[in-house]
């Protein structure tokens, strides 16, 4: 058996994580406007998705049940991790646009700057940028 070239080796490209919302009007709006995202496509006002600087969500039409929304939240679950480039700059922007940051721009002791925000649907977005 002979190795794979690099040239022809695979390669994940991207990936995207697909958040359950009640209202897809809504979300897109959320995220366009309080996130700087930017609309992809929208499949039957049904599917649709969003990326800013090559990170994309995909958001689907789907409610969740209160208890879905409660457990993230009461225990600090992360839906989402953005690597991301001076954080303080996109915190700035961020906060300016209304997004909803549920905890602030602070240092972490695992080397990495960080803040977090909510959507209109519950889910939680860590934008991180390592410190190291």
């Amino acid at each position: 058996m002979t190795p794979t070239s690099s040239a022809r080796a695979p390669r994940l490209k991207g990936i995207a994580p697909q958040f359950l919302v009640d209202d897809l009007e809504k979300s897109i709006a959320y995220y366009r406007g309080e996130l700087g995202f930017d609309v992809d496509f929208v499949y039957q006002s049904v599917y649709a998705g969003v990326s800013r600087d090559g990170a994309s969500i995909h958001l689907k039409r789907a409610p969740k049940t209160i208890d879905d929304r409660a457990h993230r939240k009461n225990n600090d679950h992360l839906d989402a991790y953005v690597d991301v480039s001076n954080v303080d700059a996109l915190f700035a922007d961020l906060t300016a646009r209304n997004a909803k940051v549920t905890k602030p721009l602070e240092d972490q002791p695992w080397q990495c700057r960080d803040f977090w925000v909510e959507d209109i649907d519950g889910y939680i977005l860590c934008f991180s940028e390592g410190t190291a």
